[in-house]
């Protein structure tokens, strides 16, 4: 079943949202993008969320996003495949959406954590309702980019309620990811709940070092939405360096600064990460699955140099690169 891989743990990528030159949605690209991350071997899609841009609210997009992604995962997967939706705002709000995503055959909740005034309890209480609708994933959100500190009490709460599943970490501070860490272990329910990485400046280091006695079994990211066939093929590498292959560890942890190195350019560091959606939008465009970088916001899109840093790191590595992948399928994704 869906759930049980998420908690076994897999490569879910972060869906991106295909637009025209005219800002509407691009259905046939939007499906090809799905049908990408499919015959990738990606365990699943994350849609709704800050890749898919949040914005697709205001305009009208959610339903038509999360549906196209759903028909295609029920009429081409043939095998399990974890689709997560992004949910926001407050509880009404978030409730309501995962009541949308269930109705589309959604296996989980991706539930934001910015809800602005909301205490530790409020939140609680948010993840208890949205998860009597859906299994729920935790998020963590770096207060670097405007995130917040959750206390590790909150986190022990949360991992307690019955319907949580998994928590994506995205602090980009060790010290926080060792509160979740731990908090899930004294929850009793270690072994129900899976712990995923959101940082995706330290993909590698986070799979292949186990936090405060676990292990990040996957990762639900936005670098994942690009180079997938490479991702999936890491974990595959991954597993092998946790059975105890000491050649496939020795390989990642030397490849891990490389894509760090890549994350930098995908996701504008340089540019304090204003066109880091662009910039995934810009590797899919050069491989032919987007026909533009259009976002929603027609004031965002890639910083200045940001193209030209995207193709250094694909000359510089090439053993990320899955270009000769997508080449042979793209007709038939964008039937």
């Amino acid at each position: 079943m869906s759930i049980d891989l998420l908690r076994e743990g897999t490569v879910i990528p972060a869906h991106p949202l295909a637009l025209t030159a005219g800002r509407t949605l691009d259905e046939r690209r939007q499906r090809a993008l799905t049908r990408y991350y499919l015959d990738a071997g990606a365990g699943g899609v994350a849609v709704g969320v800050h890749t898919t841009q949040f914005a697709i609210r205001e305009a009208g997009l959610l339903q038509p996003v999360l549906e196209l992604a759903a028909e295609v995962a029920a009429k081409e997967a043939g095998r399990p495949f974890v689709l997560v939706a992004g949910a926001c705002g407050d509880t009404a709000q978030a409730v309501a959406e995962a009541e949308l995503a269930a109705s589309l055959g959604y296996h989980a909740v991706l539930l934001s954590p910015q809800v602005p005034g909301a205490g530790e309890e409020e939140l609680l209480e948010r993840a208890k309702a949205v998860g009597e609708v859906l299994p729920v994933i935790g998020f963590y959100l770096q207060e670097a980019v405007g995130g917040r500190r959750l206390s590790p009490s909150f986190w022990r709460s949360l991992s307690e309620q019955e319907s949580l599943v998994a928590i994506k970490m995205a602090p980009f501070d060790r010290y926080r990811t060792v509160d979740v860490a731990r908090a899930v272990g004294e929850s009793g329910r270690g072994d129900a709940v899976a712990l995923y990485t959101g940082n995706d400046d330290n993909i590698l280091d986070d799979l292949l070092t186990p936090v405060a006695g676990r292990r990040v079994v996957g990762g639900l990211l936005g670098q994942w939405a690009v180079w997938t066939r490479t991702a999936v093929l890491m974990m595959e590498e991954v597993r092998r360096a946790w059975a105890g292959d000491d050649d496939a560890l020795r390989s990642l942890l030397a490849r891990s600064s490389d894509l760090t190195d890549a994350n930098a350019a995908v996701f504008d560091v340089a540019g304090g990460f204003r066109g880091c959606i662009a910039g995934i939008h810009e590797v899919l465009r050069g491989q032919g699955l987007l026909e533009g970088v259009w976002c929603l916001d027609p004031g965002e899109g890639l910083s200045p140099g940001q193209a030209e840093e995207i193709a250094r790191v694909r000359a510089a590595y090439p053993w990320l690169v899955d270009d000769d992948f997508v080449a042979a399928r793209l007709d038939d994704w964008l039937r």
